[in-house]
């Protein structure tokens, strides 16, 4: 295997992380597990707006931005969307101007939910809010509010839901090839790399760059957390496939050959479940580590629930990346 992906280095992209992220064995969390070895890769800790997955996305993405010569920034996202706050950081990094259309997403109706956590981070970063009900079509709301912008002089860039684009999944491969060199500083295999599966970029990223890498693309396991199977495959092959384009790599994937899990998923998007209560709980009194409740807690209950039904024999190592989206915590304060 070559460590090394050079496509990535023909793309624009705008520093926002400082290096890598640690990797962490979660040694008293493994002493109740039986034997599987469980580490986790803290891309929720990093620098700028709170830390989170999307920031290796928005590298690229801002730096697409910043190349095409915009001056503003709009993204999509549900009303607590980590990915809407992480733009605005990032964009305020930049020097540029944020606009973030939220939808209503999500049916939950408290004080909390609707002005605290990311919502409350977003005001802060000085993005302008435009606040969607469910029904509205939000890229369409964006593309209408870019266009008004551009014929005032300005230039927009617009950035897709989740920063999960072709060039946002490039932050996940250039993650892939991040791992492996770890890996081997660590002298660790990782059997199997575990994900949540939302808007699908961070899986895709993770895909292509392993198969860039040489290795399969089912090591990465990924728990979805806002569509159904059959879609949640759907979007990680087309994402994964084009960004395998990018990095100049055409190797063949089908559906078939990507490992998603949608039994943690529950009532939907957003919704919480007790497997996800369980999980934040578990790993908070263990290990003292933080999930939140829509993406790396559904992911992780689903982990757990992999562990216990004997998917890893003893003495595998499995790799879990946090994501981040600990603001979200507090907008959940009254499901718990």
């Amino acid at each position: 295997m070559h460590l090394e992906i050079p496509a990535l280095a023909t793309y624009p992209r705008f520093k926002l992380m400082e290096g890598p992220t640690s990797i962490q064995a979660l040694e008293r969390l493994q002493r109740r597990l039986g034997g599987v070895n469980v580490y986790v890769k803290r891309d929720d800790v990093m620098g700028v707006g709170g830390g989170g997955n999307k920031l290796r996305k928005l590298e690229f993405l801002i730096g697409e931005a910043i190349s095409s010569g915009a001056d503003t920034v709009i993204t999509v996202g549900a009303r607590q969307s980590n990915h809407a706050r992480l733009t605005a950081a990032a964009a305020a990094r930049a020097g540029l101007a944020c606009e973030l259309v939220l939808t209503r997403t999500v049916p939950r109706t408290s004080e909390a939910y609707v002005t605290n956590g990311n919502v409350l981070l977003d005001e802060l970063l000085g993005a302008v809010i435009h606040d969607l009900p469910a029904s509205e079509d939000a890229m369409s709301f964006a593309q209408h509010r870019a266009s008004e912008l551009e014929a005032n002089g300005h230039r927009v860039y617009i950035c897709p839901l989740g920063g999960s684009s072709a060039t946002g999944c490039l932050g996940y491969a250039a993650c892939a090839l991040e791992i492996e060199l770890q890996s081997a500083e660590m002298g660790v295999r990782f059997d199997e790399i575990v994900v949540p599966h939302g808007s699908g970029g961070t899986h895709a990223g993770l895909v292509a760059g392993y198969a860039a890498l040489g290795r399969s693309a089912a090591d990465v396991r990924a728990h979805t957390v806002l569509a159904q199977d059959e879609q949640a495959r759907a979007a990680s092959l087309e994402k994964a496939t084009a960004a395998l384009r990018l990095l100049g790599h055409n190797a063949k994937l089908s559906a078939d050959d990507l490992n998603i899990d949608a039994t943690h998923l529950g009532d939907g998007y957003g919704a919480p479940t007790d497997s996800m209560r369980d999980a934040l709980r578990l790993l908070a009194r263990t290990e003292g580590l933080l999930l939140d409740p829509v993406y790396s807690g559904k992911a992780f209950a689903g982990l757990l629930h992999d562990i216990d039904s004997g998917r890893y024999r003893v003495g595998e190592n499995v790799l879990f990346v946090m994501t981040g989206g600990l603001p979200g915590l507090f907008a959940y304060r009254d499901a718990f």
